[in-house]
């Protein structure tokens, strides 16, 4: 018979595990073990939370971020995904609270016994406090200690949140590998949707990848990780989320993915983004939050509300891709057999020498070395070695074993772009492509990079000349016009001669017949009346920031500008005469919705509304052609828009070809966007040989075209219709030149 010690000593042994870990966690309650998070830690638990950048049509077009995590709400997760994952991770979990005494019992009877598989204790309230508030340990003891510190977090923890609270810290901090941190990030990244437009078998894939997402990465075990997804549509079918012959069909299907991984350097609008990025970290550098510290991009889950329209983004980068993909076979075939190839055949090889020279130590493999310590000689060597590598190319990836030095001749082939196109009331951008492809070319052909503008700066002189009363059809004889070296302060006398058109020589020409067909000599003649300073005065009307000399030679566009600055100043001429500034960005936010600046663009009135008008019907001409009774023909440089793209709505805009060919531009105005294109070499040197390859009209024009069919193709997603000038009839009495028809092109 047992008697009263006995059971007192029985009593003690089972009591005495209860009181030890009672005891234990009371010393972790009052840090025995180390410091506990605080209230206010608890209340804000610290975070990086990525800062996205938002279209004006709503998508997030990018983020920056050290990890890709945005906050999702609980509204955003559908109830299949929380019925998913309380069935497979903690299926008491409204019931308990934080720590499942049953599933601890179990967990601790399957480790003496032996059968791990009746499962583990953790909570997901106690999964939130490990993941939050402690480290990895170092060893067993390091590893209670932090369980202890678990438990009295959890408590905390279910105090302060409520369970759905829990639930969402949880589902927004876990990290389900290739750059998914969070379950909005992870709904983007595998299946390419928000979280509330998961389907059940989705869910289930998401919610099994929480036991182990390296184990179970569908991109690399996409067999073993189909499995996982079943035992959890299992567990759904087992506490009645699912039907019997629900489970029986979701078990079959096949995972399939839509994976998108987030990077910096793709998606939509990767020039845009890294451009944004600079004005985004000087605005954080000047703004100061409550607590005194500055914004950080990548932490602090700024929104930006940018300009860019997706779908207009995304017809851009089409037009851009589809136009150069072809014009690149035709620059090969161009320079096939040369032995220069692809710079011109009177280069010195020095010269060639000096040119890769200079790739060579702009290039970040330069930098590195260098960086490393390399000599001179050691980094020649290496750039001169050949190894394996993956190369560009407009059918997919080449890999290949070449020298450093023979990538960058390779590269030195490649034709680039870049293309803004704008909305000239609000100067809202609407589509930016800054290149080709910004993994392997990372110069933004928009912003960064000044070309010569050639023809498509002669408009603006027109513009004088209509502004100070000219009629655009008043005649100019084309014959040479010189500007003497003494009056104008030059070296020696300067002639301009046109491209062509020899047929034309001493006859008069209309200033409209002059802007439509690019000639120079009557462009000379207006440049003559007014002198290069009333053009410089203009340019700083029209938000040229770029430095002008105020040189004769402005009439042909001897000077760089950007696409950036040539795109506003057209707007110009849409826009009634008033320079609008092109901005990006209309608001940011903070996290939590609280708007932090709003943007309003520069506006000034650069020339009257009337002159804008007969400008805007002139670079109609471009498109429309001219006709000339003295030429008695009707031509245009930017006419193929009409016979070869067949656009029957009102359209203007001028071409621009520079010198040798170096640069094709084309700049195009509608009533509701303003475009600018330019195409060429990253090297001047490096060009077509003629002007029937090389012209604007053939490099720059057809992305142009390319992307407005596009715009005008889906005018239900583009919301941009064919629509006509707002000109008065008035204007278009001053423009009859008593004009007849026919029809030729003309390209300068």
């Amino acid at each position: 018979m047992i008697n009263k010690k006995q059971i007192i000593f029985i009593w003690t042994v089972i009591l005495s595990p209860f009181f030890v870990v009672f005891l234990l966690v009371g010393l972790a309650s009052f840090e025995f073990f180390g410091p506990l998070p605080t209230f206010d830690q608890l209340e804000n638990p610290k975070s990086n939370l990525a800062t996205e950048i938002i279209s004006v049509d709503s998508v997030v077009i990018g983020k920056y971020f050290f990890e890709n995590r945005t906050s999702a709400l609980r509204e955003d997760i559908p109830q299949d995904f929380i019925n998913a994952l309380l069935s497979t991770e903690d299926v008491r979990y409204r019931e308990h609270s934080g720590i499942d005494v049953r599933a601890l019992f179990r967990a601790v009877y399957g480790v003496l016994s032996g059968r791990s598989q009746l499962g583990g204790a953790s909570t997901i309230t106690q999964q939130v406090a490990k993941m939050l508030f402690t480290k990895q340990p170092a060893s067993g003891l390091d590893r209670v200690k932090q369980k202890l510190k678990e438990w009295v977090i959890t408590a905390k923890l279910e105090r302060r949140y409520t369970k759905d609270e829990i639930l969402l810290i949880y589902l927004n901090r876990y990290d389900w590998v290739n750059n998914a941190v969070g379950i909005e990030s992870a709904s983007r990244v595998y299946f390419n949707k928000l979280p509330k437009n998961l389907n059940i078998q989705e869910s289930a894939m998401l919610v099994g990848m929480l036991k182990n997402s390296s184990l179970y990465n569908p991109n690399r075990r996409l067999e073993l990780t189909q499995k996982r997804r079943n035992t959890v549509l299992y567990q759904m079918n087992k506490y009645e989320f699912v039907s019997d012959t629900l489970y029986d069909s979701l078990v079959q299907l096949p995972i399939i993915l839509d994976f998108k991984k987030a990077s910096h350097n793709s998606g939509l609008a990767p020039y845009f983004r890294e451009y944004l990025r600079g004005e985004m970290k000087e605005w954080c550098s000047t703004k100061i939050k409550s607590d005194g510290s500055r914004y950080n991009l990548y932490t602090d889950g700024l929104k930006i509300y940018t300009t860019i329209d997706s779908r207009l983004q995304k017809f851009a980068e089409e037009a851009v891709s589809i136009h150069l993909s072809e014009l690149q076979k035709d620059f090969y075939r161009h320079w096939e057999g040369y032995t220069n190839a692809p710079f011109p055949e009177d280069f010195e090889p020095e010269q060639i020498e000096e040119i890769i020279d200079q790739a060579m130590r702009r290039s970040v493999r330069h930098k590195r070395l260098k960086g490393q310590g390399k000599t001179k000689g050691e980094i020649k060597n290496i750039f001169n070695t050949k190894v394996e590598m993956s190369l560009f190319s407009w059918n997919g990836r080449i890999d290949t074993v070449l020298s450093p030095r023979d990538s960058l001749l390779y590269s030195k082939y490649f034709l680039h772009s870049g293309l803004m196109s704008m909305e000239p009331s609000t100067g809202f951008v609407k589509a930016y492509v800054g290149g080709i492809n910004y993994e392997n070319f990372q110069y933004d052909h928009v912003t960064s990079g000044k070309r010569q503008v050639g023809s498509t700066f002669k408009p603006f002189l027109y513009s004088l000349a209509i502004q100070e009363g000219y009629s655009p059809c008043y005649q100019v004889p084309n014959v040479p016009v010189v500007f003497d070296k003494y009056k104008w302060n030059l070296e020696k006398d300067w002639s301009p001669k046109n491209s062509g058109g020899e047929e034309l020589e001493g006859l008069t020409l209309t200033l409209k017949y002059g802007l439509a067909n690019s000639i120079n000599t009557v462009t000379a003649y207006i440049m003559k009346q007014f002198g290069p300073h009333a053009v410089v005065d203009l340019a700083k009307k029209i938000g040229i920031k770029s430095k002008i000399l105020a040189v004769p030679s402005l009439c042909l566009g001897t000077f760089d500008l950007s696409v950036y600055e040539m795109t506003g100043a057209y707007s110009t001429f849409s826009n009634k005469g008033v320079w609008v500034e092109p901005i990006f960005v209309t608001k940011i936010e903070d996290k939590n919705g609280v708007v932090l600046e709003r943007f309003i663009p520069k506006s000034n009135e650069a020339m009257s509304e009337e002159t804008a008008d007969v400008m805007v019907r002139l670079l109609q001409g471009v498109v429309d052609g001219v006709y000339s009774p003295t030429a008695k023909k009707k031509s245009g440089t930017g006419a193929r828009l009409r016979f070869r793209y067949g656009f029957k709505n009102e359209i203007g805009g001028k071409t621009g070809t520079t010198q040798n060919q170096s640069d094709g531009w084309f700049m195009g105005i509608t009533p509701n966007l303003v475009t600018g294109v330019w195409t060429g070499c990253e090297d001047r040197s490096v060009h077509f040989r003629d002007i029937q390859y090389g012209q604007g009209a053939n490099m720059a024009l057809p992305i142009f075209a390319e992307y407005m069919q596009r715009v005008y193709k889906d005018t239900i997603s583009s919301n941009i219709r064919p629509e006509s000038f707002n000109i008065s009839r008035a204007i278009d009495v001053k423009l009859d030149c008593d004009e007849s028809i026919g029809f030729v092109e003309e390209e300068f």
